[in-house]
């Protein structure tokens, strides 16, 4: 029977938040952490069969762990996000078949997009929750020229990201290999050469990247009059 772990990311540094937080991962939001929210729809979705639970430090793994959907395994985070990746992948046991990878800043995900995702995964080995480029989007060439580039084929990711085991291990070993600094797991595959799966996310998913951003999440978790 086909198992499914889900690596939920906390150990960024949240440089951007410029203090207006001691931990935005743990910061309140309507009325309970942002980590809540992330844990709560990965339970309610069904999903998982185990969860790694990736923290920055002894004080915050502690206050993590109040929160944490079970079975979890925690586990300490790298330098960078695909360091924690890294060191998460190598907690999981031998008998996962499937990977979720999450940045618990974004906080709004459904639990039927998880389903959604988790479908799509068992059939294409790659999948990623993505959004429309709705802007025009302008690349600056040498000389102050601008080109228009043709938006139609542009998609900003998100996460989740998902991934057979063997698939996301493989492209991680490559990243490493070749030293390379990817800024999603996605991109690791892309280095493969293999194609990744696009769901479409209609609906608002934003990462908590800074103070402005905690009252657009209220505002979007406030019940309609």
């Amino acid at each position: 029977m086909s198992r499914t772990a889900v690596i939920l990311l906390a150990a960024g540094a949240g440089r951007r938040m410029a203090g207006a937080v001691p931990d935005k991962v743990l910061a309140p939001l309507a009325g309970r952490p942002v980590f809540s929210h992330c844990a709560a729809a990965f339970a309610a979705s069904g999903v998982a069969d185990l969860y790694v639970v990736v923290y920055r430090d002894r004080s915050q793994m502690t206050a993590l762990s109040a929160f944490a959907p079970t079975p979890s395994l925690l586990v300490r985070g790298g330098r960078e996000r695909q360091d924690s990746v890294c060191a998460a992948l190598d907690a999981l046991p031998g008998d996962i078949d499937h990977v979720f990878i999450h940045d618990c800043a974004r906080p709004l995900i459904l639990p039927e997009q998880l389903v959604a995702l988790h479908k799509i995964v068992r059939r294409e080995q790659a999948v990623v929750l993505a959004h429309r480029v709705v802007d025009t989007i302008k690349e600056r060439r040498p000389g102050g020229r601008l080109r228009t580039v043709d938006r139609s084929r542009l998609w900003a990711t998100e996460t989740p990201q998902v991934f057979s085991k063997a698939l996301i291990e493989r492209a991680y070993a490559r990243v490493k290999a070749r030293a390379l600094l990817v800024t999603d797991d996605a991109a690791a595959v892309e280095q493969l050469g293999h194609p990744v799966a696009l769901l479409e996310n209609t609906r608002p998913n934003p990462k908590l990247t800074s103070p402005q951003d905690l009252a657009y999440l209220e505002f979007l978790l406030a019940p309609e009059p």
